[in-house]
């Protein structure tokens, strides 16, 4: 991030400063800087420190969600006794003040800074979390994957000819889902801020698994456009609300890896569904019934009571853990203790709202105006475009290719395992890297070829040898979630980083959106023209990921000039004064 420094005297500033750094300067700064600090509001100030923090953290080499799994243990390698209280504005006596929690802020009357704890105290409560909070949110993104995407198999059970449908319908039934779902996400999101995810949340997951269990009776066209609309506007905004449930109980540094689970739970949902499909459609001919609606209402049900369990499952917030049903509650005064201060100590702007606050849309309006992101938005539009089609006709294509049902599902799950595996080791290596415009261009060489040798594979080609393009095509390394990290590295700031995170996701839904519609019923069973258009989008999106390279190092340059330029008192005056936010930052660097 920060530009190379030599031994001029210029380059003693560096971009990338200590957070004590940071606020040994503001606070200097305002010593000897009296008519300037008595111009600034003490908001101002508070803001132009948190923002500095932000800067620093940002300037560490970044951990996307996956990455996480390699670097966890470096975490636990404190001794026992050691002090885990780490530094904070709140050990300084000029700034403190300007970082005390609101009083509505719901966890104030644990908030102590002169608390210190021990390794042996925090380590022992972070797993505790995780078992209450991570492990409940891997079970709740299951249930929102298993809904989503169970008609897949339900495809492997002659669903469309049962119901009167074709390709074109089922395309405009995955459209449908996948407008509403982008429709939702912003709402959602507001609506959790202001009644709290640990009650939205619920609601949302008790209401979709109704939805989709009453996809039992769909008798057409109509209701299965109904409720697909429905089950994409119920669920729209659950991921990035369950990311905010968690940033209520752990630090910056310790989401990622969090999100790393939450994600590959994801994945193992598609490898799951596939299992319970093929016992489930086994039902067909049960009390009369096609084997698809035993699956619809059967899995609703599972994903009812994962929902009615989320209710009584999530807190308000770490001091709010006690209920009818759980008297003691989680944890003890002394857990709360360290909970609240080690979260406050990692982001005193946690504190700023309550968790029954909603948020305006002043943030929005920020993150859409931020144009040093929109490229990443853009590749969110196209990158995963030629895998999209073939993943979401999988089952119908090796029905067509003559595998029967229970066949069709099983075949489905090495590629879904494979995808885990590869989605793993490209994170893994844009991490060791330190590459992600190039890891994308990995990505698309390796779809390339795939989709030029589906356009080519002759009509009366072995089934074993479009099953094995396919399998080798959607086994292709995944970059969605080095994108969300490379996003969320990229916007440089806590207060946006949420909205750019769902804005991102955004623009991935409409990919979806898109790529449900490239296969047409004209186009059967070879999907030539088809195809054809997705040899066209990967050879686009090579560009576009070494346009994307090109501009963040322009933009690199740019600034690199222009902090060279700056003496050391200009730089160490502008760290201290400049109301330059996030990636706006001179110090910043974009990464690539």
């Amino acid at each position: 991030m920060a530009p190379s420094g030599d031994s001029d005297t210029k380059d003693n500033i560096q971009p990338s400063t200590a957070v004590a750094s940071s606020v040994e300067t503001a606070s200097k700064s305002s010593s000897s800087s009296t008519n300037e600090k008595e111009k600034e509001s003490p908001e101002a100030i508070r803001q132009r420190i948190l923002d500095q923090e932000a800067e620093f953290r940002a300037s560490q080499k970044p951990t996307t969600n996956l990455a996480s799994f390699w670097s966890w243990k470096k975490s636990e390698t404190r001794r026992p006794g050691d002090i885990a209280t780490q530094p904070s504005v709140f050990d300084n006596p000029e700034l403190a003040p300007y970082f005390q929690p609101t009083e509505r802020y719901e966890n104030r009357h644990r908030f102590d800074p002169s608390f210190k704890w021990t390794w042996a105290e925090e380590i022992p409560l972070i797993r505790k979390i995780d078992w209450k909070v991570t492990a409940w949110s891997c079970i709740a993104f299951f249930a929102l994957d298993l809904d989503r995407s169970n008609i897949s198999q339900a495809n492997t059970d002659n669903f469309l000819d049962d119901l009167g449908l074709d390709t074109n319908d089922y395309n405009l039934g995955q459209t449908v889902f996948r407008i509403s779902f982008l429709l939702a996400e912003l709402p959602s999101q507001l609506i959790s801020k202001k009644i709290g995810p640990d009650r939205w949340i619920p609601i949302q997951m008790v209401l979709w698994s109704i939805v989709s269990a009453a996809q039992f009776w769909l008798n057409g066209r109509s209701s299965f456009l109904a409720t697909r609309a429905l089950i994409g506007l119920l669920q729209g905004g659950f991921i990035p609300d369950v990311i905010l449930y968690m940033s209520y109980f752990f630090k910056g540094t310790e989401l990622p890896f969090r999100l790393a689970l939450f994600w590959m739970a994801n994945r193992l949902t598609d490898v799951i569904s596939p299992l319970l499909a093929y016992g489930l459609l086994r039902l067909r001919g049960y009390h009369g019934h096609e084997g698809w609606r035993w699956l619809f209402l059967l899995e609703g049900i599972l994903t009812l009571v994962i929902g009615i369990w989320s209710y009584f499952q999530m807190v308000p917030s770490p001091t709010q853990t006690r209920a009818p049903w759980r008297k003691k509650g989680w944890f003890t005064e002394h857990e709360e203790k360290i909970m609240v201060n080690r979260i406050l100590r990692d982001d005193p702007s946690k504190s700023d709202m309550h968790n029954r606050q909603a948020i305006t849309l002043k943030l929005l309006w920020e993150s859409l105006c931020d144009f040093d992101i929109w490229p990443i938005y853009l590749i969110g539009l196209t990158f995963s475009m030629p895998a999209g089609p073939p993943d979401q006709y999988l089952t119908l294509t090796l029905r067509q290719l003559g595998f029967d049902t229970f066949d069709s599902n099983l075949l489905s799950i090495p590629c879904q395992i494979f995808c885990t595996i590869s989605m793993l080791l490209i994170t893994y290596f844009s991490e060791k890297l330190n590459q992600r415009a190039f890891m994308g261009i990995v990505m698309q060489v390796w779809l390339l070829p795939c989709v030029i040798a589906l356009y080519l594979l002759p009509a009366d080609a072995s089934r074993w040898a479009a099953y094995a393009v396919v399998t080798v095509l959607l086994s292709y390394p995944s970059t969605h979630a080095m994108q969300v990290g490379w996003c969320s590295r990229n916007s440089n700031t806590v207060r946006t980083r949420t909205v750019s995170a769902a804005l991102y996701n955004m623009a991935v839904q409409i990919n979806s959106i898109i790529s449900s519609n490239i296969y047409r019923r004209d186009d059967r069973p070879e999907y030539r023209r088809g195809n054809r258009a997705l040899i066209g989008i990967a050879s686009m999106n090579i560009v576009i990921y070494l346009l994307v390279k090109v501009y963040y190092l322009w933009r690199n340059k740019k600034r690199d000039e222009t902090w060279e330029k700056m003496t050391q008192e200009e730089r160490r005056n502008y760290l201290a004064t400049t109301t330059d936010k996030g990636s706006k930052r001179l110090d910043f660097r974009f990464a690539h």
